[in-house]
């Protein structure tokens, strides 16, 4: 089993606190795991809360990755759930839950210090072979001291820091980092966090602009002027710096929500198909009433006939009166924002044994 994890889909602050607790987590599980990008990890988490969670998940779980879902719902569309607020203890729990043969058999999952045979201790590195005993429990000490988080990178990929890889023996090399592929649509490019701060995009004469921070943007009320935007290929040079920025907001209007963006993306991502990833035949369902846009009158029809309970493509389209081609871009939208989900069937319950006895008989007749 590939013991490799990574993560994406989330703002800064929690991308460096999660990398602190695997750290922490990976440390009491004696490194067997490894910390890499996304495109090369087995395992990825992903913050399923944010506006950008669910497009990563669409996009991993495409990938045929497995996803953590970091969330504070008491259940998620991913393979397994990491629940927020979490720390190391709660990170491990779900690492020992993926592989539960990492942990050392017969010992603690966090051993200490004082655990560790002397053959297990750090080694003096060359020409500190006559260090003296002192020297030797600082060494010990660093090894035990907690590492500072890694700092969040903005408008770049930044590989795994050193700290955060499982120690590699002399003869068995790290394998090469490999940078992550460049996002394409815009959906991509907030997911990838590596578009940061007040920035603004054009397109066909249109300007949008971006608050990151904020997860808002300025623009047409309307969002099919928005389609160039948010439906065509993107490049890192497209996102350019706002240097006055409330003299450009103040042209443009109020605010309004990136996740809006996304799930105008997802709208157009499949042209009339589902995504890859997602089963045609399968039933779908809303988890919660959507925000249906006027530029789009049937989507209240569908929504009305998703509210019903679960259902087909085909079924959806029969109840609601509007092309299955305009269900399944609606469903995809849905899906981007967390909106709907697949119908997940419970697990059948074990069959009650029948009572033994006289009266157990005489029910069974």
């Amino acid at each position: 089993m590939s013991l490799t994890f990574g993560l994406t889909g989330m703002d800064p602050a929690t991308e460096t606190s999660l990398k602190t607790a695997f750290d922490e987590a990976n440390r009491r599980l004696g490194g067997t795991w490894q910390l890499l990008p996304e495109t090369q990890g087995e395992y990825i988490a992903v913050d399923m809360d944010s506006m950008y969670g669910p497009m990563s998940w669409l996009r991993l779980h495409a990938a045929g990755k497995t996803v953590i879902g970091l969330t504070s719902a008491p259940r998620t569309q991913a393979d397994f759930r990491l629940a927020q607020p979490f720390d190391a203890s709660s990170l491990l729990q779900v690492l020992n839950e993926i592989a539960p043969q990492s942990a050392p058999a017969g010992l603690t999952p966090a051993p200490e210090p004082q655990d560790q045979l002397p053959e297990e201790q750090p080694q003096p590195l060359d020409g500190e072979a006559g260090a003296t005993t002192d020297a030797a429990t600082a060494s010990t000490e660093e090894t035990t001291r907690p590492r500072e988080p890694a700092s969040a990178a903005v408008a770049q990929v930044v590989p795994a820091a050193p700290s955060m890889q499982p120690h590699t023996p002399p003869q068995a090399a790290a394998p090469a980092s490999i940078p992550d592929p460049e996002p394409r649509t815009l959906a991509e490019w907030l997911a990838s966090g590596r578009v940061q701060g007040q920035l603004k995009l054009e397109r066909d004469g249109v300007a949008l602009l971006l608050d990151t921070a904020q997860r808002q943007y300025h623009g047409p009320a309307a969002l099919k002027p928005l389609a160039g935007h948010v439906g065509s290929p993107l490049e890192a040079g497209d996102f350019v710096p706002v240097k006055d920025w409330s003299a450009e907001v103040a042209a443009l209007g109020a605010p309004q929500p990136l996740s809006r963006l996304v799930w105008f993306g997802g709208l157009l991502a499949g042209q009339g198909k589902l995504m890859p990833g997602f089963d045609p035949q399968a039933r779908y369902q809303m988890l919660k009433w959507p925000q249906t846009e006027r530029e789009y009158p049937k989507h209240f029809r569908i929504a009305t006939a998703m509210m019903k309970g679960p259902a087909t493509l085909g079924e959806i389209a029969e109840a609601s009166g509007v092309p299955e081609a305009d269900v399944t871009d609606f469903v995809n939208a849905s899906l981007a924002t967390g909106f709907a989900d697949i119908e997940h069937l419970p697990e059948p319950e074990a069959e009650t044994p029948k009572s033994g006895g006289l009266f157990g008989r005489l029910r069974g007749r």
